[in-house]
């Protein structure tokens, strides 16, 4: 398990729709230990694998800073089913350092996917890990959050995102 360098905004992979995992091999469990290995080193709630430069359809989620009862989950080619409500909260992303933003969202989502182990599962949720659900799928879709800004929010951003772009 080794942590990986976070893709930061500017680079092309995270503008990609990412590629469908065909098995769950060697190779994927690594990615995933390796996905967990940096999410918690950098403190995070959700990565998708784009962000560590990876065009695979993998996110994790790991709630566990804010609720002790929950675990690191797995997402492998994940589907949403359904989502319902609207919430507004700020939202930042791990490919975006310093940048945090008012995001509106569905408040509840309906999620299929497999987990690590190759078992397909359906999960309804709400809240905070509805919010890391949909924001780590964006990112398997080449969106990203700053997609949601409206055109004012996004042109007051513009010189950040180009400091971040230029990083890359």
């Amino acid at each position: 398990m080794a942590t990986r360098p976070i893709v930061i905004y500017g680079d092309p992979v995270l503008r990609e729709k990412a590629e469908p995992v065909k098995e769950i091999n060697r190779d994927i469990k690594e990615l995933v230990a390796d996905m967990i290995a940096t999410i918690q080193d950098a403190n995070g709630l959700g990565l998708a694998a784009p962000q560590v430069g990876v065009s695979k359809r993998i996110f994790i989620a790991d709630l566990s800073a804010l609720d002790l009862a929950e675990s690191i989950r797995v997402f492998i080619n994940p589907e949403i089913l359904e989502s319902t409500g609207e919430v507004v909260l700020e939202e930042g992303c791990l490919s975006f350092p310093g940048i945090y933003q008012k995001i509106s969202r569905p408040e509840k989502v309906k999620i299929r996917a497999t987990d690590i182990e190759g078992n397909l599962f359906e999960m309804e949720t709400s809240g905070m890990m509805a919010r890391a659900i949909l924001h780590e799928f964006d990112h398997l879709e080449g969106k990203l959050f700053i997609d949601y800004l409206s055109s004012i929010s996004r042109a007051l951003m513009k010189g950040k995102l180009k400091k971040l772009s230029a990083a890359s």
